[in-house]
């Protein structure tokens, strides 16, 4: 396989990997949902998350197009139509996305580089030792409709010392399959809620005021807490510092 030259990134977790392996030079494009580092030159922002520019994509004549997930599956068949090469994923658990970051590394050539940060991955993401209590907790990913946590996010909270309240949907991989409604989260009453809004800010007053759930113990003592989405939400490296705020927060 030829190593691809130009890569568009439609996703920022893609974007942000290749950054960190040392294949920056190789990216062409990215979605505006990465945030470039200072380090980084600049490149051409060519997509949302579930929308694309397609002719300022086919201007920068990709050999490569990264997507991920079922939302963006309209893009990446339609860039497979127009004729580019799309690499699309979906990475759902902690061992699917290490999967995913170390096939990038070997896409770009970069494998060394890759399991290097690979392995600082795995031990930042390390289990929390000695918890006696675990306290009970809501992460929500969007709220109208409720969604609660996907697989990695929940994978997380029982790694910093929680219990998700809704684990028993961590088996379901489209975000529709896991809405919740507001008695529900409230039957289980969670002892902290996260929040993380997939990319527009989270507002906490509005959780807090909704109908009965000012008796939630999280509400109560004030354990409601926003996680950015770039920290959270992106199956990719930078989840180490979602995993830093949880462990935080439960602590």
């Amino acid at each position: 396989m030829m190593t691809p030259q130009r890569i568009a990134c439609l996703s920022a977790e893609a974007a942000d990997w290749l950054w960190r392996i040392g294949a920056w030079d190789c990216v062409v494009g990215v979605t505006s949902f990465f945030k470039t580092p200072s380090e980084a030159a600049p490149k051409p922002r060519i997509s949302g998350f579930s929308t694309a520019q397609f002719e300022q994509i086919a201007d920068l004549q990709p050999d490569l197009i990264i997507t991920f997930s079922d939302v963006q599956a309209p893009l990446a068949t339609e860039l497979l139509r127009r004729g580019f090469a799309v690499l699309a994923t979906n990475q759902r658990t902690l061992a699917e996305i290490e999967a995913t970051l170390a096939l990038l590394g070997r896409i770009v050539n970069q494998e060394a580089e890759a399991q290097r940060w690979l392995s600082e991955f795995r031990q930042r993401l390390a289990p929390v030792k000695e918890v006696t209590l675990r306290p009970r907790v809501y992460f929500e990913e969007w709220n109208d409709p409720l969604i609660a946590g996907i697989a990695w996010v929940s994978e997380m909270i029982e790694r910093g010392g929680g219990e998700d309240v809704f684990a028993h949907l961590r088996t379901k991989r489209a975000a529709a399959d896991r809405i919740v409604s507001s008695d529900e989260v409230c039957r289980r009453h969670p002892e902290v809620i996260f929040a993380s809004w997939c990319g527009r800010p989270v507002r906490i007053p509005d959780i807090t005021a909704r109908p009965g759930w000012d008796t939630l113990p999280a509400v109560q003592t004030n354990r409601v807490y926003e996680i950015d989405s770039a920290d959270i939400l992106q199956p990719g490296f930078r989840l180490v510092h979602g995993y830093e705020q949880i462990k935080r927060r439960l602590a």
